[in-house]
């Protein structure tokens, strides 16, 4: 999946440039916070960007920042459904903001608990935010073709973190080279995001608790590639944890590694989603769906625009999953979907055991983020 770009994104690299050290910092934050929402394929909003812009002069605080955005969504009646997702990335962006300025570190398992209450609470619906999940997940990969990493069993996840950090915490970084610590620290974060220990937002809060212990050991971190490459990051996280024997692949760090070493040894490694898919050698696409090239002037349902967003989030959706999440019948959805097809807005690729869709057509608010 490519990193978007959004259309009212402040051209922070040129701004920062121009700026007092204080600003430049700040910008950095903000770059990295909004950066970080693509891993969702989230964008924020028009006005996240110029309160941001706001902070960044020095005009409002960061908690004058984030009354606002909370104000903004509260007045905000009868809004769009693709709203939400916005409001999301609004406010996990001010939240990342604020606490990656903070000069306070813990190297323990509650502070994943307490990034994670911190960044979603309010935010998600079906999730606690700061807690850990108690029910087991699998989730569909691209650079899987649609296989899953697998995760921590709920009820060892409180143990395993504990374990991992444990064995972190007694490491010696003193007897290795700069070099060979980016390769045990990207293992170790690897091996954090395998435990996967919330429902959602994880690789945000994995990310947020990673720029943190790394400023704590004292890495000058590189936030660029966080900035442009985060959804290049939860990709090689996943090629990080996947062995499939039969298939003859196996864990490999080797992305996530390239990642680190851009981080914090300041390397210019090409990071290109479609370097992490199982399938490269085979030349797969660099993007989960193709870019938009039609312009679909049809009016869409409520339920098929709910249909497509979905399917942007999730192309491995299955109708029975679509049934469950927009709340119709399997029969409603069948219908809609041969409707999206007849109008070439979604293509099925592949056979439906292993296959997956792809929205091929656009309109304004449902094309691919």
């Amino acid at each position: 999946m490519a990193e978007s770009k959004n259309p009212f994104e402040i051209d922070f690299d040129s701004y920062i440039l121009q700026s007092e050290p204080e600003q430049q910092e700040n910008g950095k934050l903000w770059q990295t916070a909004i950066g970080l929402q693509q891993v969702d394929g989230l964008t924020p909003s028009k006005y996240l960007y110029e309160t941001a812009k706001r902070n960044i002069d020095g005009e409002i605080t960061i908690e004058e920042a984030k009354q606002l955005i909370d104000s903004y969504y509260e007045t905000r009646q009868g809004r769009a459904d693709d709203e939400d997702d916005a409001e999301e990335a609004d406010k996990v962006s001010v939240r990342i903001r604020e606490i990656l300025a903070e000069k306070t570190f813990s190297f323990t398992p509650d502070l994943l608990l307490s990034i994670h209450k911190r960044l979603f609470s309010g935010v998600f619906k079906s999730v606690r935010a700061g807690y850990f999940r108690d029910y087991n997940i699998s989730k569909r990969e691209w650079v899987l073709d649609g296989e899953s990493v697998l995760y921590a069993n709920a009820d060892m996840i409180r143990q395993t973190l504990e374990y991992d950090f444990g064995q972190e915490k007694a490491f010696d970084y003193s007897k290795i080279s700069k070099e060979d610590a980016v390769e045990h620290l990207t293992r170790f974060v690897a091996n954090i995001w395998q435990i996967h220990p919330f429902g959602e937002g994880n690789t945000r809060t994995t990310a947020v608790f990673t720029i943190k212990y790394l400023n704590s050991l004292g890495f000058e971190v590189n936030n660029e590639p966080f900035e442009k490459n985060s959804w290049y990051f939860r990709n090689a996280l996943v090629r990080a944890n996947y062995t499939n024997m039969n298939k003859g692949i196996y864990m490999n760090t080797e992305y996530l590694e390239k990642f680190f070493r851009n981080l914090l040894l300041g390397e210019k490694n090409e990071l290109k989603n479609r370097y992490c898919h199982i399938k490269y050698n085979e030349k797969v696409a660099d993007v989960v769906t193709p870019k938009v090239t039609v312009n679909v002037t049809v009016k869409f349902t409520e339920n098929q625009k709910k249909i497509i967003k979905v399917i942007k989030k999730n192309p491995f959706v299955t109708q029975e999953e679509l049934a469950e999440k927009i709340g119709i019948t399997r029969k409603s959805i069948n219908e809609n979907m041969k409707k999206l097809q007849d109008l070439k807005v979604i293509t099925r690729i592949g056979a439906d055991k292993n296959g997956h869709w792809e929205i091929t057509g656009g309109v304004a608010g449902a094309g691919p983020r």
